[in-house]
């Protein structure tokens, strides 16, 4: 409804109506116009803070979408380095270890990537914690399945040599013992026969007349011969895989340096050379470098009992020959 104005008169003290001109109502109605359509805006501009345009609905809803599945690509990416960690260890504790390699390092295994910040472009996403955490599992997993993969590949090649290694490993006597009664002394702690105090034996001496035939242990390639100190005349044999065999205090020897030996192939005679006070073999087994208990690589010659009764011959710690 129209409002009406009046003004009132002193002549006639009344009050007479007024009527707007043209110019008054044209700029009443803009005035209610603007006032409207100011309302309206605002109206509008607080509906889409609340609610969102439908593209925003759709942005957040294909957001929500995305987050979940990095959510779940998250948890498989967990489940599957808990896999590869099992197939590390087993390879590390079962199949490196029948072949007698060394497991792959874990600063190998668990190496990262150096240099600059490869997930920088990741951090102003949306969600950029979780986006760069899962981006960094799928790296982990694909570096350490690459790690992995040359594991197998090196454990396949051992495999193709394994039956050269099992002729290479030392597996018999380094001379004629059947009956063990050449076994002098073992490994470990002994007490030295010259200068009578406790030392680390690291071969096995076995008692046996001069010129007494000693066989090489293991197919090989005899890496020296000749005198050293202590020792007296001496061949060293390079197995290959890791594995060296020693004779020590020789009479004499009988194969050059360089030559290709088979097991049981003589290569010297028993003597008293070198730091010894009886004719007998001083024997050692190196593996990777350090030198191992020899008893435990008779299995060719040994059975059960017979490396039952060489232990008890072995620990008789009086008769030290070296």
């Amino acid at each position: 409804m129209r409002k009406v104005y009046y003004i009132y008169n002193p002549q006639t003290q009344t009050y007479d109506r007024i009527y707007p001109t043209i110019r008054q109502r044209i700029m009443g109605i803009l005035r209610r116009t603007f006032i409207g359509m100011g309302f309206g805006v605002v109206t509008f501009l607080i509906f889409l803070v609340i609610f969102g345009t439908p593209s925003e609905k759709e942005l957040r809803k294909a957001n929500s979408e995305l987050e979940a599945q990095y959510n779940v690509l998250s948890k498989r990416l967990d489940d599957a380095l808990e896999v590869l960690q099992a197939v590390q260890q087993r390879d590390d504790n079962l199949y490196r270890a029948i072949f007698m390699a060394d497991p792959v390092p874990t600063a190998i295994r668990k190496a990262g990537y150096g240099g600059t910040n490869r997930y920088e472009n990741l951090m102003n996403m949306a969600n950029a914690e979780l986006v760069v955490n899962t981006t960094q599992k799928l790296d982990l997993l694909y570096k350490q399945l690459y790690i992995q993969s040359l594991s197998f590949d090196n454990v396949l090649d051992l495999a193709k040599n394994h039956e050269e290694m099992l002729r290479s490993v030392p597996a018999i006597q380094p001379v004629s013992n059947k009956d063990l009664r050449r076994t002098a002394s073992g490994y470990g702690m002994r007490i030295d026969p010259i200068y009578k105090t406790r030392k680390f034996h690291q071969g096995m001496d076995f008692a046996a007349p001069l010129g007494t035939n000693i066989y090489a242990t293991g197919n090989g390639i005899v890496t020296k011969t000749g005198w050293q100190s202590g020792y007296g005349n001496t061949i060293v044999i390079d197995h290959g895989f890791g594995y060296q065999t020693v004779y020590a205090h020789l009479q004499d020897i009988r194969v050059k340096r360089g030559k290709k030996v088979i097991r049981g192939e003589v290569i010297g005679g028993v003597g008293n050379t070198g730091k010894s006070t009886g004719s007998h073999l001083h024997y050692e087994v190196h593996v990777k470098g350090k030198p191992v208990n020899p008893i435990n690589y008779y299995f060719m010659d040994l059975s059960l009992e017979d490396y039952n009764k060489m232990i008890e011959f072995a620990a008789n710690n009086g008769q030290v020959l070296d």
